[in-house]
């Protein structure tokens, strides 16, 4: 049964550089195969693994609605739309990737929509896992998807400003079309011991700190050099937090 492991969070906090480190992990111990899907309209997760990004479902989605009558002969406009979005695939040994891209524009996009959402749920079941980098307002998980998510990670960077927003999606979520069996909280560049400040808001929000990761030379080294995360050594101070925090809460 497909497994759904899905991020949150405001901007720069270092969200996606976490669900790539996540999707390493998994792919280490062979918890295969893993569609990674790019649901954050600045999407940086395919750069994060080291890999060019052909197309997106915004831009087979914008394309259709600007000439929906251009469907090849013999094929109908539901065919059309699945064969775009396996083109849009990009396949790995270990893993697979899916980018969302842009958000929509203009006009009403309820069929070509139904069409991707039915299909991108079909897609997910042959696989493992499903790791998902949202938005903050995760507008994937709660329009794209079934909406069962197995373990939803709010990620802030070491800041009262970044939990604070951690706090604002925490309380939008029951307001959303959700079956979230577990959340939890990870926070980025932070100290090994948090501060009483830090923690104290992390009470009133009422979920529990998953883990930390902590400041990591090898994250700038490798951005630096272009070089997908999911070579990082397995001593990287990132990597080992990563695998403290999953080997706790990774759902089995």
């Amino acid at each position: 049964m497909n497994k759904v492991i899905a991020f949150a969070g405001k901007g720069g906090v270092g969200k996606t550089t976490v669900a790539a480190l996540v999707v390493r992990y998994l792919a280490a111990r062979g918890k295969t195969p893993i569609l990674a899907v790019d649901a954050d309209p600045n999407s940086n997760l395919g750069e994060t693994m080291g890999l060019d990004v052909p197309t997106t479902i915004g831009e087979i989605r914008e394309t259709y609605m600007k000439n929906p009558q251009g469907v090849p002969s013999g094929m109908d406009k539901v065919n059309y739309l699945q064969t775009l979005i396996e083109q849009a695939l990009i396949e790995r040994p270990a893993f697979d990737l899916l980018v969302m891209g842009r958000q929509e524009g203009q006009g009403c996009y309820c069929m070509v929509n139904n069409i991707l959402n039915s299909f991108t749920d079909k897609l997910t079941s042959h696989y493992a896992y499903t790791v998902v980098d949202n938005e903050a307002g995760m507008e994937h998980l709660s329009r794209r998807t079934s909406g069962k998510v197995d373990m939803l990670f709010l990620v802030t960077d070491y800041s009262l400003r970044g939990l604070r927003a951690v706090r604002r999606i925490n309380q939008m979520i029951p307001g959303l079309k959700l079956d979230i069996k577990n959340i939890g909280i990870i926070v980025t560049r932070g100290p090994q011991q948090l501060s009483d400040a830090f923690l104290a808001e992390v009470a009133e929000i009422g979920l529990p700190v998953a883990g930390v990761v902590p400041h990591d030379p090898a994250l700038l080294e490798f951005d630096m050099e272009r070089r997908s995360l999911l070579d990082l050594p397995e001593n990287a101070l990132s990597v080992q937090a990563i695998e403290r925090i999953m080997g706790e809460y990774c759902p089995k």
